[in-house]
C-alpha cells in the first residue's frame, strides 16, 4: 500500500510550481509568458531578481527532497524510493495544477538526488556551481551536473544496493537533456543567455 500513497503524494507535491506561485505572490510577470517562458528559478531571476529566484529554487528543490525523505523515513525499498523520486520530478515537468506545462526540472532533480544521498546532492550541486561559475551558462551547468549525477550515485551509493536509484538518476538525466534541446542549440550557436543577463 505504501507505494500507492507515496507516489501520488510525490507527484502532487511536484506539481506545485514554485516559479508561478512565487511570481504571483511577488507581483512579477508570469514566468510561463515572459523571458524564456520557462517556469524555473533562472527565468524568475531574469524577471524578478535574486530573492524571488532563491525562493523558487528552494521550493523546487524541497518538493523533490521531501517525498524521498518521507519514503526513506518509512524504510521503503530502493525501488519504491526511486519511483517516489521520479514521481516528484515528473510532477514538476507535467504539473496537474498548471495544465501539465512545467519547468525543466533541474532543481527538483537536485532535491530528489539529495534525498537519495546528501553526498550525491552535494556533488551535483558543486558540479553545477563550478560549471556555472566558469561558463556563466545556467543551462550548460545543468547539463554537466545532470550527466554526472548517475556516476555520483554509482560511486557514492554502490552499484548493487542502489541500482534502482541509479536507474532513476539515469532517467532524470535523459529527460533533463531532452528538455534542454533548445538550450543546447543556442549554446552551439553562441546565442544562449548568460546568468544575470536580463531578457
Amino acid at each position: 500500500m505504501t507505494i500507492w500513497l507515496l507516489v501520488p503524494f510525490a507527484y502532487f507535491l511536484g506539481s506545485l510550481s514554485s516559479a508561478v506561485i512565487v511570481s504571483k505572490i511577488s507581483g512579477l510577470p508570469d514566468p510561463r509568458e515572459q523571458g524564456s517562458k520557462n517556469p524555473g528559478a533562472t527565468n524568475v531571476l531574469r524577471l524578478g531578481g535574486k530573492k524571488a529566484a532563491a525562493i523558487t529554487l528552494a521550493g523546487d528543490a524541497l518538493k523533490g527532497l521531501l517525498p524521498v525523505l518521507v519514503a526513506k523515513y518509512l524504510g521503503v525499498q530502493p525501488e519504491i524510493m526511486a519511483a517516489v523520486g521520479l514521481a516528484a520530478f515528473l510532477g514538476h515537468l507535467y504539473p496537474i495544477f498548471f495544465r501539465f506545462k512545467g519547468g525543466k526540472g533541474v532543481a527538483t532533480a537536485l532535491g530528489v538526488l539529495s534525498g537519495f544521498s546528501g553526498w550525491v546532492g552535494l556533488a551535483v550541486l558543486a558540479t553545477w556551481v563550478f560549471t556555472a561559475w566558469v561558463s556563466r551558462y545556467s543551462s550548460l551547468a545543468a547539463l554537466v551536473a545532470a550527466s554526472l549525477a548517475p556516476v555520483y550515485v554509482w560511486l557514492l551509493l554502490g552499484q548493487n544496493s542502489a541500482s534502482p536509484l541509479i536507474g532513476a538518476s539515469i532517467a532524470m538525466t535523459l529527460i533533463l537533456i531532452s528538455r534542454h534541446r533548445a538550450n543546447i542549440e543556442r549554446l552551439i550557436k553562441g546565442e544562449e543567455s548568460k546568468i544575470g543577463r536580463k531578457g
